[in-house]
C-alpha cells in the first residue's frame, strides 16, 4: 500500500509529505473531505479507470490546500515525511555517506542490488518532490524491484531540497553520487559502460539534467536516460498557460511555480533564468543519450515534455516517448492497479532493458 503513495507530486506529494497517517487511513477509501460538482467535473478529462486515485488526490488537496514555502519549511521542522514503506528482503540495500560536493555537507546514497565479481547495468536514481519534498529513503522497495527485474545496481541519491539549497547544490550531489558509483564499480558489479539515469516528476527533472551535466564534463559517458514525467520548464504554470482540461488534478501550475522559485532562487520564466538549471532551457541537446519519456495526457507537464521530446529527436538524440490518454501526474503510484499504469510501469522496464542490451558506443 504504501508504495503507491512514495513518490509523488501535487495533491498525492501533500499526501505523503503533511499527512502520511491520513494517506494509509484513507487510500482505498473515499475523499477526506466532500467533493463538490465542480470538484466532480476537474475529473472529467481523467480515465475511467484512473478516477478513483484522481478523487482521492483532489480530496486531499482541498484538505491541504496549495504547497507554499511556509508549509514547506514546517513540515521540516516537524520532521514529517512520505511514509517508507518495507524493504524486500531477498535484494540487498545499504546505505553510503559519501563526501559532499565542493566542500559541501556529506551526501546520503541508498545502494540496491550490489554484486561485487559481477558486471552488470547499473541506475542513478533521483526522487520526485517538486525540487522541495520527497525522499529518496521512500522509493527503495520499487528501486529494489526494478533491480531485481533487470538484474541491475541502482544508486539513488538524497540530493538536498530547495529553499534551503538551490539547484547549485542538489546537481551536484547527483553528480557526486553519480561519480562515486563509477569509482566503486567493482564492488557494486557494475559495467561502466552501461549506466542510465532516471526519476519521476522533479526526480526526472535532475536526471535530465545530470545527463547534461556528464555530458558537458565528459568524465562519465551515460548511456541512457528514462524520465518519468519529468519536470523540466520553469515557464509551465507561468508564462506558459495550459488548456483548462489540463492539470485539473495532482500538481497545479502555482505549485510548479513555486517549486521553481524555490530550485533557481529566483523568479522563474524570466530571461534571467539560467539555462544550466532547466532542462528545456538548453540550447542544445545534442549529444545527450538516448532517452524514454512517459507522461500522462493530462498531466502538467504534457506539453514540455513533448517539447523536449521533440528537441531530443531534432538534436540527432535517439528518443521514445509515451502519453498515456487521460493520466493525471502521478497516476502510476495512485492508480497502480489500473491497465494504464501496468502499461506505463512495464514499458519503463522494457527500454530499460532494452537499452542496456545494445552494444556499448
Amino acid at each position: 500500500m504504501r508504495a503507491r503513495i512514495s513518490a509523488l507530486c501535487g495533491a498525492a506529494l501533500l499526501i505523503v509529505a503533511f499527512a502520511p497517517g491520513a494517506a494509509i487511513a484513507q487510500i482505498q477509501g473515499p475523499p477526506p473531505v466532500q467533493l463538490t460538482a465542480e470538484d466532480e467535473a476537474k475529473l472529467e478529462p481523467i480515465a475511467p479507470e484512473l478516477r478513483a486515485g484522481a478523487r482521492m488526490a483532489l480530496g486531499f488537496s482541498k484538505m491541504m490546500g496549495t504547497i507554499n514555502e511556509k508549509m514547506v519549511l514546517e513540515s521540516r521542522k516537524r520532521g514529517g515525511g512520505p511514509p517508507v514503506p518495507p524493504r524486500h528482503a531477498d535484494v540487498p540495500v545499504t546505505e553510503q555517506m559519501i563526501p559532499g560536493p565542493n566542500g559541501g555537507p556529506q551526501v546520503k546514497l541508498f545502494v540496491i542490488n550490489a554484486k561485487p565479481g559481477t558486471s552488470r547495468p547499473g541506475i542513478v536514481h533521483t526522487h520526485g518532490g517538486g525540487y522541495i519534498l520527497g525522499t529518496a529513503a521512500t522509493d527503495v522497495r520499487r528501486l529494489q524491484e526494478m533491480a531485481r527485474e533487470l538484474d541491475a545496481v541502482i544508486v539513488s541519491v538524497e540530493y538536498r531540497l530547495a529553499p534551503e539549497t538551490t539547484f547549485e547544490g542538489s546537481i551536484e550531489d547527483n553528480y557526486a553520487g553519480l561519480r562515486w558509483m563509477v569509482a566503486n564499480a567493482a564492488t557494486l558489479g557494475l559495467d561502466r559502460s552501461r549506466i542510465a539515469v532516471t526519476g519521476e516528476s522533479a526526480g526526472g527533472g535532475h536526471a535530465a539534467l545530470l545527463a547534461i551535466t556528464a555530458r558537458d564534463r565528459g568524465e562519465i559517458p551515460i548511456a541512457f536516460q528514462a524520465l518519468v514525467y519529468p519536470m523540466l520548464d520553469d515557464r509551465t504554470g507561468g508564462a506558459v498557460k495550459m488548456p483548462a482540461h489540463i492539470a485539473t488534478v495532482g500538481w497545479s501550475g502555482s505549485e510548479n511555480q513555486y517549486g521553481w522559485k524555490a530550485f533557481l532562487g529566483q523568479e522563474p520564466g524570466t530571461d534571467t533564468v539560467p539555462a544550466r538549471a532547466v532542462p528545456a532551457r538548453t540550447p542544445s541537446l545534442a549529444g545527450l543519450p538516448p532517452a524514454f519519456i512517459q507522461v500522462g495526457g493530462v498531466d502538467l507537464f504534457v506539453s514540455e515534455d513533448i517539447d523536449y521530446a521533440r528537441r531530443l529527436n531534432e538534436a540527432g538524440v535517439p528518443t521514445e516517448l509515451q502519453v498515456i490518454p487521460g493520466a493525471y501526474h502521478g497516476f502510476d503510484q495512485l492508480s497502480a492497479d489500473s491497465p494504464q499504469a501496468k502499461q506505463f510501469t512495464r514499458a519503463k522496464i522494457e527500454a530499460l532493458r532494452r537499452a542496456f542490451a545494445r552494444p556499448a558506443g
